[in-house]
């Protein structure tokens, strides 16, 4: 009876001793993956470095991609646009002027009355415009004729204060956030449609001509006084505002920037002499490009599945578009390859675009013990549930890593600009100070985002030069600069005030 007893304890012994060896075994081998998904987020961080040394490259190659796209066309990956716009908003302009913004599935209608030197803005009002889906994919007359007849509609409803003198037209700014090769201040022929639309007659025409045509139909009484885009629009607020601003720069969706240059540092410009010896250029800066940009694989994957392979390299770094997609690329990874989230690649993780950059931005700004707004995330979106404490603290790591890759980049190429119109150091004896207009829900609504540009913008200048440097919310540029515009190159303008 002994015998058997000491046969029982010793199988027991060796059961304990085998399930205990495959707990440590099981362990092991999660701790084996848990090191391997660690290793991927240490080897990204590492690829995305941005030291003051390499910044500093990538501004002195965006000073050289300036001055080759401002020499000739198709000189640099930089367009380098020349916008017609060589006459700021001052301040001074008075009267009621009107803006037409249209980039995407709806469009607004603005109106701005100006008030002059002391009063500025005494007045705005808009209306937002849904445009129908048909009309996107139909016909140059029949997208114009919709927009014409919804500005007479406005037009119609105005009060007596809002009445012109007779004689005078009423005057608008027309900011066109699509591919535009522009001709005038207020004439640009369409180079492609993007955003969904696909309205092939249109494209090669005067998009000017076709709205001023769809007016008349309309039997509505408006001169086009100025074609821009969104960036130029922003500039133009900014500067009517503060006559400090020198440059604007969008962070949104995508990104672009725009700055004030000297008529005779533009080679390339064969027009009528500027009238004030300067001229908006617009960069058309997303499309940058240098050896110096710290590319990683997930990057040039992205870029390879993207509708525009090889272009706009710099958004696709810095641009609310992307960020999200980026971590979405890396998460993956560390799924597939280190079990990051269980046995199985949760399905939604695949799915190109799923995680957005607002909801990386809400991940990445969590204040809580638990990361509770990490673990919601992760539920709603990707249908994760049953994540670990580190393994959010990971999520937020890689947040941090792509967001100060991206503010950090952006600061550079303002660094660039600033580079180029001599603004990057301090003059003796000269009281300077240069304002750059920001606008852009990535900059507006992404704290950590815009905290690390003004930051690395401060690290790389100095001290002394960055006191000098102020970079300003500048709200909805894309309407009230195009208004702003409308009165700066107003045919009612006094000659004289030009």
């Amino acid at each position: 009876m002994g015998k058997v007893a000491v046969v029982v304890v010793c199988a027991a012994a060796v059961a304990v001793g085998v399930a205990g060896a495959v707990v440590v075994r099981r362990r092991m081998k999660r701790e084996g993956k848990w090191g391997k998904a660690v290793g991927i987020v240490k080897e990204f961080e590492e690829k995305c470095g941005t030291p003051a040394a390499k910044l500093k490259l990538v501004a002195d190659a965006m000073t050289v991609e300036m001055h080759a796209g401002l020499a000739s066309e198709g000189g640099s990956k930089l367009k380098m646009i020349i916008s017609y716009v060589d006459n700021l908003p001052t301040g001074d302009e008075k009267g009621i002027f009107y803006a037409l913004d249209l980039g995407g599935t709806n469009f607004r209608v603005l109106r701005v009355q100006l008030g002059g030197k002391d009063a500025g803005i005494v007045k705005q009002e808009f209306e937002e415009v849904s445009i129908p889906p048909n009309l996107m994919t139909g016909t140059s007359d029949g997208l114009f004729d919709y927009i014409a007849a919804e500005l007479a509609k406005y037009v119609s409803q105005e009060g007596q204060e809002f009445q012109l003198p007779p004689g005078m037209q009423r005057e608008l700014g027309f900011t066109f956030s699509f591919p535009v090769m522009q001709t005038s201040i207020n004439s640009g022929t369409l180079v492609r449609w993007t955003k969904g639309f696909d309205i092939d007659d249109a494209v090669g025409r005067d998009v000017v001509a076709e709205l001023t045509k769809a007016m008349k139909r309309q039997g509505l009484d408006m001169n086009v006084s100025a074609l821009v885009n969104d960036t130029v629009g922003t500039l133009a607020g900014g500067r009517y505002s503060n006559k400090d601003v020198i440059a604007s720069v969008i962070l949104g969706t995508g990104t672009n920037a725009a700055y004030v240059e000297r008529a005779q540092a533009i080679p390339k410009w064969h027009g009528v002499p500027s009238k004030s010896g300067e001229m908006v250029i617009n960069m058309e800066w997303g499309n940058f490009r240098s050896s110096h940009l710290p590319l990683t694989e997930y990057d040039h994957a992205l870029d390879a599945d993207s509708l525009n392979p090889g272009e706009q390299i710099f958004e696709k770094m810095i641009s609310g578009m992307y960020l999200g997609e980026i971590i979405r690329r890396v998460l993956c990874r560390m799924a597939e390859e280190a079990a990051f989230f269980g046995e199985t690649v949760p399905p939604k993780l695949k799915v190109p675009f799923v995680l957005r950059t607002p909801e990386m931005s809400a991940m990445h700004h969590d204040q809580s013990s638990d990361l509770k707004v990490v673990e919601n995330k992760l539920k709603d979106i990707l249908e994760i549930s049953n994540t670990s404490l580190r393994m959010r603290r990971t999520i937020v790591e890689l947040c941090n890593t792509v967001a100060t890759r991206g503010a950090r980049l952006a600061a550079a190429g303002i660094l660039g600009i600033l580079k180029k119109m001599g603004r990057d150091i301090a003059r003796d004896g000269e009281k300077q100070k240069t304002v750059v207009a920001l606008d852009g829900g990535l900059y507006e609504h992404y704290a950590e985002y815009s905290k690390c540009l003004a930051n690395t913008l401060e690290e790389l200048l100095g001290d002394e030069v960055y006191k000098t440097i102020f970079v300003e919310h500048a709200n909805d540029g894309s309407g009230i600069g195009a208004a702003l515009l409308a009165a700066s190159h107003s045919l009612n303008r006094p000659a004289d005030s030009s």
